[in-house]
C-alpha cells in the first residue's frame, strides 16, 4: 500500500469527455496521484442506474496517458468501465481496483467535471451525483464537480476551483477510509439521525466533529458547482429551489401517421431566491459547495436536520467550515 493520497476518479460524461480530460491534466500537473474508473461511453442524467447481472468490460486506457501528455511519476491509471457511472464505483470499490490495482487504496473519490449544473432538482438525475452517491454508500468521502454552463470552452474555470478545492480537501482526510466497504455499520454512531426520536442539542464542536465522521464514513457528500463567470470565490450552500419548464417538445409524424415523437429538454428554468441556495450562489458568481446526506431521510444512517443546519456554515474562503473544525 502506498503513502500517497489517491483520488479516485470518474464521471458521467465518458472517460474521453472534454471536462474529464482537463480534469485529469490539471490534478497531474498539481502531482495529484489519480486513478480513474469512468464509463466508457457518455451516461448523462443516469441517475444511480445499474447494470445488473450483466458482464461488465473493463479496458485499461494507458493510451490516453501518452495521448494526453501526463507524467506518469505523479500515479495516474486510467480504466474505462463498460457501465454507468454506478457501475464504476461499485467495480472499482468492491474488489475491482485491487484486482486491477492491490497496492492502492484511494483516499478519496471524484466525480466530474461535469459539463452542465448539477443544482437543486439535478440530485435527482445526474450520474455525476449518483456515483459520488454510490461511493458514500461504500463508506467513502465523495466529491461530486459541475460546471454549470454548456460551454466547452469556459471549462477551465471549474477546473481550476475543482483543483484548489481537492488540494483544500485532502490534507484534513485520513489517507486510508475507515469505513471503506462498510466492514461494520453501527446504527448508534454520533453522527447518524436519532428519528423518530427526539434529538439533542449539539454544540458546535460536537456538530463539526461528527459532520466530518459523516463524511468521512460516507454518509455525507459534497456537490460543487463552478459558474462560468467564478468570482474567484466559495459558498457553503443548501440545496436551491428551480423549475424546468416546458420541458416536453413534441411534434407530430409528417407522413400522417400516429405517431408523435416526444423530446425532454426545458425552453427555459424559473428560479426561486432562497437563503445559502446553491442557485443563488452561482447566480452570484460563486462556486457552491453543498453538503448532502447520502441517505434517505428515514433510513437508519440519515442525517438529522440539526446537524445539517451546522453544514451550512463556512469559513472565511467559504469552505464548510465543519471540514476544519
Amino acid at each position: 500500500m502506498t503513502d500517497e493520497k489517491w483520488v479516485l476518479l470518474t464521471n458521467d460524461d465518458g472517460i474521453e469527455a472534454p471536462g474529464f480530460e482537463r480534469l485529469v491534466k490539471a490534478l497531474n500537473v498539481a502531482k495529484i496521484p489519480i486513478v480513474a474508473f469512468a464509463p466508457s461511453q457518455n451516461k448523462s442524467a443516469c441517475s444511480m442506474q445499474l447494470n445488473l447481472n450483466t458482464s461488465i468490460d473493463l479496458h485499461q486506457r494507458s493510451d490516453l496517458i501518452e495521448k494526453w501528455n501526463l507524467d506518469e511519476s505523479h500515479g495516474v491509471h486510467l480504466y474505462a468501465l463498460d457501465g454507468t457511472p454506478c457501475d464504476t464505483m461499485i467495480v472499482a470499490l468492491d474488489g475491482g481496483l485491487y484486482n486491477v490495482l492491490p497496492h492502492i487504496t484511494p483516499t478519496l473519490v471524484l466525480s466530474g467535471v461535469n459539463l452542465g449544473p448539477n443544482l437543486s432538482q439535478d440530485s435527482y438525475h445526474s450520474g455525476t451525483m449518483g456515483a459520488a452517491r454510490e461511493a458514500g454508500l461504500y463508506g467513502m468521502p465523495a466529491v461530486a464537480s459541475s460546471y454549470t454552463s454548456f460551454d466547452v470552452d469556459g471549462m477551465d474555470v471549474s477546473i481550476a476551483a475543482t483543483v484548489e478545492f481537492i488540494q483544500h480537501l485532502l490534507p484534513l482526510i485520513p489517507r486510508v477510509p475507515q469505513n471503506l466497504c462498510r466492514p461494520h455499520v453501527d446504527a448508534e454512531e454520533e453522527h447518524v439521525s436519532r428519528w423518530p426520536k427526539t434529538e439533542t442539542t449539539r454544540s458546535e464542536v460536537e456538530a463539526f466533529q461528527q459532520l466530518r465522521s459523516a463524511f468521512q464514513s460516507g454518509e455525507l457528500m459534497l456537490n460543487l458547482n463552478v459558474p462560468s463567470e467564478w468570482n474567484g470565490r466559495f459558498q457553503t450552500t443548501r440545496l436551491g429551489m428551480r423549475w424546468y419548464r416546458s420541458a416536453v417538445q413534441f411534434v407530430e409524424s409528417d407522413d400522417g401517421s400516429l405517431k408523435t415523437t416526444f423530446r425532454i429538454g426545458a425552453a427555459f428554468i424559473d428560479t426561486e431566491t432562497i437563503e445559502k441556495g446553491d442557485c443563488d450562489a452561482v447566480a452570484s458568481g460563486y462556486a457552491s459547495i453543498s453538503s448532502l446526506p447520502n441517505w434517505p431521510q428515514t433510513h437508519p444512517l440519515a442525517l438529522d436536520g440539526e446537524l445539517l443546519a451546522h453544514a451550512l456554515k463556512q469559513d472565511e474562503f467559504g469552505f464548510p467550515k465543519w471540514l476544519k473544525g
